[in-house]
């Protein structure tokens, strides 16, 4: 009878224990705290994209590809990453491309990028100015035939112009310039740029989330747009600038003979 009575207090002590054990109060997810150096580091990715357009940020996701200092592809990188001061400074480049599209007048069309843009806003530039992403059909380097593929997608995002409008055998790489620019405290460019020409009639729409105005400027007006930079306050991205005062003169008068302008062994320092 003890030795009964003996096992079934133990056996209640036990059950009194376990119950003990699962009364304790349960905490919701929500009042879970992270690490600091976790919560820090959110609020700092916030904080950088904080006022910043929406449609623009989703773009920051892209993947870039990453270049060493000879245009070898090395990796990639996103947007975000691609632009932000801190790893530009670090030595973090990418690849990108320049178009400049003339029309059968030799007029070059220049575009207005729009306050909504990250880099550069408000800023004219040239055509049509992006990167090729790290997909296999844009790494490809034969001919530049990635680059190319990403400059008319880009052309029919940014200003409407349907692909058969530009086809990708139209576009003539001539060479290539490696730039760093800072925009402001924050976001910069630091690029190895793929220079596109091509000569179409198009019928442009451009997004305004992309572009706020477009232009098409002659030969004899290219010195005096550069100097509006000091004449008038004209915002003028530093590639468009730098290629305007260097390399761009020559090459449109050489519009009728761009094979004679190929140079894809070179890039410009700059």
């Amino acid at each position: 009878m003890l030795s009964a009575l003996c096992r079934s207090h133990m056996i209640s002590g036990t059950i009194a224990r376990s119950c003990n054990r699962l009364s304790k109060p349960i905490l919701p997810i929500g009042s879970l705290s992270l690490p600091q150096s976790q919560t820090s580091k959110r609020t700092m990715a916030d904080d950088i994209l904080q006022n910043l357009d929406e449609a623009q940020v989703k773009l920051l996701a892209e993947q870039c590809i990453l270049v060493d200092d000879n245009d070898k592809p090395i990796g990639a990188a996103s947007k975000k990453d691609c632009h932000l001061n801190k790893n530009i400074e670090q030595g973090m480049l990418h690849r990108a491309f320049s178009v400049f599209l003339f029309n059968s007048k030799n007029e070059l069309l220049i575009q207005q990028r729009s306050d909504a843009k990250i880099t550069f806003p408000g800023f004219w530039a040239n055509t049509c100015c992006s990167h090729p992403l790290s997909r296999p059909e844009e790494l490809e380097d034969e001919k530049a035939i990635g680059v190319r593929r990403a400059a008319q997608r880009r052309l029919q995002s940014e200003l409407g112009i349907k692909p058969e409008e530009v086809p990708l055998d139209d576009f003539h790489y001539l060479s290539r310039i490696h730039y760093k620019a800072a925009s402001d405290g924050m976001w910069g460019e630091h690029e190895v740029d793929y220079i596109l020409f091509i000569q179409k009639d198009v019928a442009i729409q451009p997004d305004p989330n992309e572009i706020q105005n477009t232009r098409y400027l002659k030969a004899s007006e290219l010195e005096e747009f550069l100097a509006s930079v000091k004449n008038n306050g004209t915002k003028i991205s530093p590639w468009f600038a730098m290629i305007g005062a260097t390399l761009l003169p020559k090459w449109w008068k050489e519009l009728n003979n761009l094979d004679s302008l190929v140079d894809h062994s070179t890039i410009h320092r700059m």
